[in-house]
């Protein structure tokens, strides 16, 4: 005998997501964290949100744009691993190759 499941109505769902993200930014208090926590989503690298908030907080936003800018005009198919490819764009933004004369 098959047991039925009853959908759940959308308010319900949505309440229950909304209660998710309460919590994730209930902790939230400066513009740099929000930032830090954004590039991490984009980044699909959640674990590491610490170091993101970091880099938000100690590095110009300017670099860490320029970085995220890069990673997002790469074809989705192309990138492993979109964190690594931030992190070494951001290292050659920072110190850029000495040119040989």
């Amino acid at each position: 005998m098959k047991k039925l499941i009853h959908p759940t109505a959308i308010s319900e769902t949505l309440f229950k997501f909304k209660d998710i993200l309460e919590k994730r930014t209930k902790y939230v208090h400066e513009e740099y964290q929000a930032f830090g926590l954004e590039l991490a989503k984009e980044l699909d690298d959640w674990d590491n949100r610490s170091l993101y908030i970091r880099l938000a907080k100690n590095i110009k936003r300017e670099l860490l744009d320029k970085a995220r800018y890069f990673v997002k005009d790469h074809s989705p198919g192309l990138v492993r691993s979109p964190a690594k490819l931030f992190m070494w764009k951001l290292k050659e933004l920072k110190h850029p190759p000495k040119k040989i004369t």
